[in-house]
């Protein structure tokens, strides 16, 4: 893809925005909250991906999920976080894409998130795709078609 001017924006499709399933940071249902708290910090993110032991993606555990399910009334109960696990926690109600997916699916998938899973159809992981990487794609397609780019109110 070294052009966007070679073909048409709504042509381009997941594969070729996606960052891989190996590049990702994830952690698996059973681990202790801990752990996913820790590979959180470690990578700056606010939310990774959770998977299964057979690499099938199951969820999404994030920052403040983890932080809600330890809040006691007085205070952070932080013995809670070896005790419970990511599977208890996790947000399961989230859209994935295919890679086969094409851009306009992708730009409605992550409007309301700042990564979308990609997975194929045996549920198995592929890879995430940005908010970041489909804002880059639609501002070079912009301003090389600034002349023809009118927004009708």
């Amino acid at each position: 893809m070294n052009s966007v001017e070679s073909y048409d924006i709504t042509e381009i499709l997941v594969e070729e925005l996606m960052i891989s399933s190996e590049k990702v940071a994830h952690v698996q249902m059973g681990n202790p909250l801990e752990h996913a708290l820790l590979v959180l910090v470690k990578s700056g993110y606010s939310s990774v991906p959770v998977l299964d032991s057979s690499y099938k993606f199951k969820g999404i555990i994030g920052k403040t999920k983890i932080l809600n399910s330890v809040l006691g009334l007085e205070r952070f109960e932080m013995e809670n976080l070896s005790v419970k696990k990511v599977d208890e926690v996790m947000n399961t109600e989230i859209p994935c894409l295919n890679r086969k997916d094409d851009f306009l699916t992708c730009l409605k998938t992550v409007i309301d998130h700042p990564f979308v899973c990609v997975v194929d159809n045996e549920g198995f992981f592929d890879g995430i795709l940005t908010r970041r990487a489909i804002l880059k794609q639609l501002n070079k397609y912009l301003h090389v078609n600034k002349h023809n780019a009118k927004i009708t109110k």
